[in-house]
């Protein structure tokens, strides 16, 4: 991707979201534009109109921290969209060191990650990348997402099915929040790593199959996507609302672990142990074919 044109769509897109009055200024007559004007921004932020013009058209190398700090506060950032200035001005440092990535068709979990997964037995436990890209699950992640892995390719990948795969509408009730979370995630992850191959081709082949992705994506729209509550209707056990954590894994930059959980004594625990039993059976028969052809050849 363009960082120019990142910075300078990002900023105009930030710009256009905000009124005079929400920032205490007069509204005024004659206003041809969007939002607030360029020199309502410089003047917000304490530079020059030439400066912060400059910095919009995407000249934001070697622009100061402090500078990005009083831009963010211009234009009334939340914490996502701020982390996402600084990684755009990272991103176009001449000295910016790229991230270690993974190569998600050969990347597997060590075993004592596995033996981590495992270990959660009351809820799905899954890892992914910024890509999305399912890496590693417990038995019951593998049952949840069961229509993500039976989508080809792989690997399994959740922006993908959710944009691509006409079961999605069905899996997630609420499909345009979802649809708005996916693209956020993807949007700040092309931020923290503006050169990872992988992922722009999978933004591309979205934004070319795609109307919904490609007209979300156009929006800049950036989130930190930490920990809440989500329903979802299941094709085995039917509706269950569940409590997410995500935890960046300190030994795996880039890589986040997720676990969902059922409130206690609700329908949606009962959902769980209702899939789990199901999973037990369908994945448990698979696993004894497999070893059944394998003993025979």
């Amino acid at each position: 991707m363009d960082n120019r044109s990142e910075v300078s769509e990002f900023l105009t897109s930030r710009r256009a979201n905000l009124t005079p009055e929400q920032v205490g200024l007069p509204t005024g007559t004659n206003r041809r534009v969007k939002g607030l004007r360029r020199n309502e921004v410089a003047t917000l932020a304490g530079v020059s109109i030439e400066y912060y013009t400059r910095i919009e058209r995407g000249a934001i190398s070697g622009v100061s921290p402090e500078i990005l700090d009083a831009l963010a506060k211009a234009l009334q950032l939340d914490d996502a969209e701020r982390a996402h200035l600084f990684d755009l001005a990272q991103a176009a440092s001449p000295v910016a060191r790229p991230p270690r990535r993974r190569n998600p068709k050969t990347w597997m979990a060590h075993q004592s990650l596995q033996w981590v997964l495992d270990a959660v037995t009351a809820g799905p436990a899954f890892v992914r990348n910024g890509r999305m890209d399912i890496l590693a699950v417990n038995h019951l992640a593998r049952a949840f997402y069961k229509d993500v892995f039976d989508m080809p390719g792989q690997p399994p990948n959740i922006a993908r099915y959710t944009f691509l795969d006409p079961r999605a509408h069905d899996f997630y009730p609420d499909w345009e929040f979802f649809a708005e979370v996916t693209v956020a995630i993807l949007r700040t992850e092309a931020s923290r790593d503006p050169h990872n191959k992988e992922l722009h081709d999978l933004i591309g082949e979205l934004s070319t199959r795609s109307d919904d992705f490609r007209r979300r994506w156009s929006a800049h729209n950036v989130r930190h996507h930490g920990a809440g509550s989500k329903t979802f209707h299941h094709p085995v056990v039917g509706e269950i609302t569940l409590a997410y954590e995500g935890l960046e894994m300190a030994a795996e930059p880039g890589l986040t672990l997720t676990v969902y959980a059922a409130e206690p004594d609700s329908s949606s625990e009962q959902a769980l142990r209702l899939l789990a039993s199901w999973a037990a059976t369908e994945y448990g028969v698979r696993a004894s074919l497999a070893a059944k052809e394998a003993t025979d050849h």
